[in-house]
């Protein structure tokens, strides 16, 4: 094919996209295809992929029977086999979910009938005297030890996938942002390329469109005339980590339980693979979907990020039922005693003084019409296209397995 016209363009150079990238070009779709991954930054894994906790999730609190559930659990025993082929440095470290009192018993309750559902093996519930063991400093009620969660960076591992797709002959550009999409009008009998994409970096032609682009998602779509029923609504979440003579309080990732109302987890500690010990994230409303700590977008990029989440009815809905919340999430971004006092509940021994400032990422989490948060994964097939509209975590852990179920959608004839 010449050289701007491909079989598939993946749009996003974040670990979904590499990984589906990575998949199709293994044959796991047909045959291989000629391939383009286009990344609209000047690197990859920019924004989710290099911004998260770096939590290998063992799949332990998703409704049995849901993508998340069915890709997490595969996903993450196929990073582990990745990370050890690539000698990306990780660790199956384990994890412990805290009760802290008696009301979240039930839902810890939950969360372990969910995890034996879910396949996990070596679940073991803890009293406060088999916490105390495992976390010295944590406290709580009763306890979940989750011995299959770990620790890795994923943006080392999108750089391994990205060195991957170019050794099999697959193309990552960078600054190739997507500007407009069009369908090709002037194709033979359906053989020649089905859509011409117009990048910063010049015109891709591509018979497949792999829309993987996280926090523009919806846009995307919408660029390739597909209506989504949900729209991007950024949540910031930032992070402060321990000073490194505090790092001891934290042995193994510990996690509250989350409330099964939300997708967010709430403030937990995660050890990092450079001996680091995160706290966090909040989840606070933002209206830049590049809206990080200290890194203030463009004034036209800010406005029409502002413009599209205000003009979306489920964000009125959601602002509705859950401003007490958004108003204290606010305040503990704000403010390091108020993450202190969240941090205190899992490990009472944190003060403000333990606390330095981290980094921050955006989720990026679909809303629908009526103000409900989308729980699941979402993608959508379409004839010679694929978007995936709502990946949120454990997307990074399940990436290897997204990548495999969306390939088998991809029929290259």
């Amino acid at each position: 094919m010449p050289e701007h016209e491909f079989d598939v363009a993946v749009i996003g150079g974040g670990i979904v996209g590499l990984a589906t990238a990575r998949a199709l070009l293994a044959g796991e779709g047909g045959r291989r295809p000629s391939l383009v991954v286009l990344e609209a930054e000047d690197r990859l894994a920019a924004h989710q992929t290099g911004r998260n906790s770096g939590v290998i999730h063992s799949g332990l609190p998703y409704a049995p029977g849901s993508l998340k559930a069915r890709l997490a659990t595969a996903g993450r025993d196929l990073m582990y086999e990745f990370c050890a082929e690539e000698g990306i440095p990780h660790q199956p470290c384990g994890k412990v979910v805290v009760a802290v009192d008696e009301e979240e018993v039930p839902r810890l309750d939950e969360l372990e009938r969910r995890g034996r559902a879910n396949g996990l093996a070596g679940l073991t519930r803890l009293g406060p005297e088999e916490l105390a063991e495992r976390e010295p400093h944590a406290a709580g009620r009763a306890a979940l030890w989750v011995p299959e969660t770990g620790i890795v960076d994923y943006a080392e591992v999108a750089r391994a996938l990205g060195r991957g797709v170019r050794a099999a002959d697959g193309e990552v550009r960078t600054g190739s942002r997507v500007l407009a999409i069009n369908r090709d009008r002037q194709g033979d009998g359906g053989a020649a390329p089905r859509w011409v994409l117009t990048t910063r970096a010049g015109e891709v032609r591509a018979r497949w469109l792999v829309n993987c682009a996280g926090l523009q998602s919806d846009r995307v779509a919408r660029l390739a005339g597909h209506v989504p029923e949900v729209r991007i609504v950024p949540f910031r979440g930032d992070y402060y980590e321990l000073v490194p003579e505090r790092r001891g309080l934290v042995r193994h990732p510990i996690y509250p339980v989350a409330d099964p109302a939300l997708p967010f987890l709430g403030v937990h500690f995660t050890p990092t693979v450079d001996g680091k010990v995160e706290v966090g994230p909040n989840a606070r409303p933002v209206a830049g979907r590049h809206g990080y700590r200290g890194e203030a977008p463009g004034l036209g990029e800010a406005l029409r990020d502002a413009v599209a989440t205000l003009g979306w009815a489920g964000s009125w809905k959601l602002w509705a039922r859950y401003w007490r919340l958004g108003v204290t999430e606010v305040v503990r971004s704000a403010s390091r005693h108020a993450f202190a006092r969240a941090a205190r509940r899992l490990v009472p021994e944190v003060t403000a003084a333990d606390l330095v400032r981290g980094a921050s990422g955006i989720r990026a989490q679909a809303l629908d019409r009526e103000g409900k948060l989308v729980d699941d994964f979402r993608f959508v097939f379409g004839e010679g296209e694929v978007h995936v509209l709502n990946a949120p975590s454990p997307a990074a852990t399940a990436s290897l397995a997204i990548g495999r179920e969306i390939a088998g959608h991809v029929d290259l004839g």
